[in-house]
């Protein structure tokens, strides 16, 4: 079974800090291959206690999308997983530059237990186990914490759009590198994908509770929008 299982839907140092939503990361399972996305705190456990049990010695790669502690935390222990204690060299690591050379997230002697690491660079495609990172025909999209900007809708053209919505409101500073629930409206109108999947919730969008705003948008959108709750799997053959 294809399936994508959201093993936390914490966004935002608060929720995360204070464990109100799990922050493990999204394991991702396309035509055999299995790929964990942003391991944050706790990724390692939630894998083992997940119901059915998700053993990380059968990944073959592991994607860290940026340095920040809610995705990375529990990079090293998940590749040590991975290559069962670095007995079994193996598994592909894509990381972004400065995860690995500027104050470095990835310890250096784990990257040994890696068969390769391979940077992750913007525009490019990766491919892993015969796969690239979509679902046959159908495109999923991942947009991680990041400002809004024009462009951002035209690189994330999707069938499914998943989100990190940390935000109800946008962050009075606007420094905050997070989108905020008015963006994911802006995107997913604009994208206009076969289903939007929220996650990655601060507190403000925990506040005024995910499933109700989903249920909401869906109505007023015309689009299938899906608040994701910690240990949410989505059959992809079923959903899209």
């Amino acid at each position: 079974m294809d399936f994508i299982k959201f093993l936390g839907t914490a966004g935002a140092r608060f929720v995360v800090t204070k464990q109100l939503r799990a922050s493990g990361g999204i394991w991702i399972s396309l035509n055999g291959t299995n790929i964990y996305l942003d391991p944050g705190p706790g990724a390692l456990v939630k894998c083992l206690s997940s119901k059915p049990k998700l053993e990380p010695s059968q990944l073959s790669a592991i994607i860290l999308s940026h340095k920040h502690i809610d995705h990375s935390n529990d990079i090293n222990i998940m590749i040590e997983a991975m290559t069962e204690g670095g007995f079994k060299k193996k598994g592909v690591l894509f990381a972004p530059q400065d995860a690995l050379d500027s104050d470095p997230v990835v310890l250096k002697y784990i990257r040994k237990y890696l068969e390769k690491v391979e940077i992750l660079k913007e525009g490019k495609n990766y491919k892993i186990g015969g796969i690239s990172f979509s679902y046959d025909s159908k495109k999923i999209a991942f947009i991680i914490d990041t400002l809004y900007f024009e462009e951002l809708a035209k690189a994330y053209k999707a069938d499914m759009l998943i989100m990190n919505i940390s935000r109800y409101v946008p962050h009075e500073s606007g420094e905050v590198e997070h989108l905020c629930l008015d963006d994911g409206i802006k995107l997913i109108k604009t994208i206009k994908p076969e289903v939007a999947v929220l996650t990655h919730f601060g507190m403000t969008m925990i506040k005024n509770k995910p499933w109700e705003i989903a249920a909401k948008l869906e109505k007023e959108l015309k689009i299938k929008v899906i608040a994701a709750s910690d240990g949410l799997t989505l059959n992809l053959e079923e959903i899209l």
